[in-house]
């Protein structure tokens, strides 16, 4: 495998499993969880679950796919209810096989070619990697929200505790 290939793999892969950890809490949480805030400095993780498909069709659409920018960045923060669990489920599933797809079927150039994105001048490589780092660090959030919602150890881990196991991404 060549370098694109196994960064193109690694990406699409790591979008896959971190969606999944956001679709274990979604299903923690109910409505009124989802669009909780303690305070107007915090988003809820509706408002990031928003964020994360804007930033996922913004950044990988636009480099990998040549969209054009339709995002309007401001409303996934302003959001204070209106979806429920299940439409918010929907929307980040949608985005993140929309965004693994798009990684996975875009031709080698695109990852060395430059686009414009949020006003920053960067290739498609840079693109992806600002996404699939940005996503991991937001899921980090939601599930910090979901243990201190719940109480729960979520079991994302759980695996390491087995002298071997299957999971093919840290």
């Amino acid at each position: 495998m060549t370098a694109i290939e196994i960064f193109r793999k690694f990406s699409a892969d790591k979008l896959r499993q971190l969606g999944g950890r956001i679709q274990a809490c979604l299903g923690k949480l109910n409505e009124d969880q989802i669009w909780s805030r303690v305070g107007p400095n915090e988003n809820a993780v509706g408002n990031l679950v928003l964020h994360l498909c804007g930033n996922m069709r913004q950044w990988i659409g636009i480099s990998m796919a040549g969209l054009e920018d339709v995002r309007k960045r401001q409303e996934e923060f302003e959001a204070q209810g209106g979806l429920s669990r299940a439409e918010l489920s929907s929307r980040l599933s949608a985005a993140v096989d929309q965004a693994a797809a798009w990684i996975e079927s875009a031709p080698d150039e695109r990852f060395l070619a430059t686009t414009r994105v949020q006003n920053y001048d960067v290739t498609g490589l840079e693109a992806v990697y600002h996404v699939v780092e940005h996503f991991a660090e937001h899921t980090g959030q939601i599930i910090f929200v979901t243990k201190r919602m719940t109480g729960e150890d979520l079991g994302f881990y759980g695996h390491l505790k087995q002298p071997a196991h299957s999971e093919k991404t840290p």
